[in-house]
């Protein structure tokens, strides 16, 4: 951030200015027609004005106002951005959420839109910009969330788990009348690779229902801390609470994004 103010410092209006004035002087000098005591003069005025500029800039830079506002402007500028990432991420939803989650997704996203509101108009609050960027945090990891649950919820959905139950009883009822040796050993190969299939798919649905109760977490907190946003009510808790909330998110996210990765690989 040290780095970023000093730039700014650098390029600084007021600062760009007095260098440019100084430099006009100069060039002012340098076109009159005065006498040889002036090219003196001309020969330490721009090392003198770039002098006087870095002063400026050392000013600017250790200026805590100065301070104050380039990183109220720079925490300004990634809301923005995160509220940009909802709403590619909403747009992305839309094309793999099904009737009930979609009017969950329209929503969460009004809510949004009241939060930046409500920010907007008042982004010089410390605080509040600090629970709105982490509500907004919280919203784009809800919003991966729920594509990831969408896309494997239907991917799972296809898999008939009672089809390769029948299978597996199947099987062991052959196994048991099945005298020959190496169709027996390919019998019982058959049925542990769908006895583990089975097992995954179980722990697959569990997953998802873990997500489902999360994304339902998720979208009352998103309810109820826009009611505390929009009450100037903000708090550090509430940043610690969103903090751990979006984790947990990030963690779910990975599984089932891994579990979808290993299935198109198998």
């Amino acid at each position: 951030m040290k780095q970023k103010i000093f730039l700014k410092a650098l390029f600084n209006l007021r600062n760009i200015g007095i260098l440019s004035l100084l430099a006009g002087s100069g060039a002012a000098l340098d076109i009159s027609d005065l006498l040889s005591v002036s090219g003196m003069i001309d020969f330490a005025v721009y090392p003198a004005s770039l002098l006087v500029y870095l002063i400026f800039v050392l000013q600017s830079f250790s200026s805590k106002t100065f301070q104050d506002k380039v990183i109220a402007k720079e925490k300004t500028t990634h809301i923005k951005m995160l509220n940009n990432k909802c709403v590619e991420l909403a747009y992305e939803s839309k094309k793999h959420v099904n009737s009930a989650y979609y009017s969950r997704l329209k929503k969460v996203m009004e809510n949004k839109n009241e939060i930046m509101n409500c920010y907007l108009k008042d982004s010089n609050n410390f605080l509040k910009g600090r629970v709105v960027e982490q509500t907004l945090n919280l919203l784009v990891s809800y919003l991966k969330l729920l594509i990831n649950f969408s896309k494997r919820s239907r991917e799972v959905a296809t898999m008939d788990i009672s089809l390769i139950v029948n299978r597996v009883n199947t099987n062991n009822r052959k196994l048991s009348f099945n005298p020959n040796s190496h169709v027996a050993e390919d019998l019982k190969k058959s049925i542990q690779m769908d006895e583990r299939l089975i097992e995954r798919l179980k722990e697959e649905r569990i997953d998802l229902e873990k997500t489902s109760a999360k994304l339902d977490y998720m979208e009352s907190m998103v309810s109820i801390f826009k009611q505390q946003i929009l009450s100037s009510l903000e708090s550090e808790d509430m940043i610690e609470r969103l903090e751990t909330t979006v984790n947990e998110a990030e963690a779910l996210d990975t599984v089932l994004d891994n579990r979808r990765r290993n299935r198109c690989n198998a």
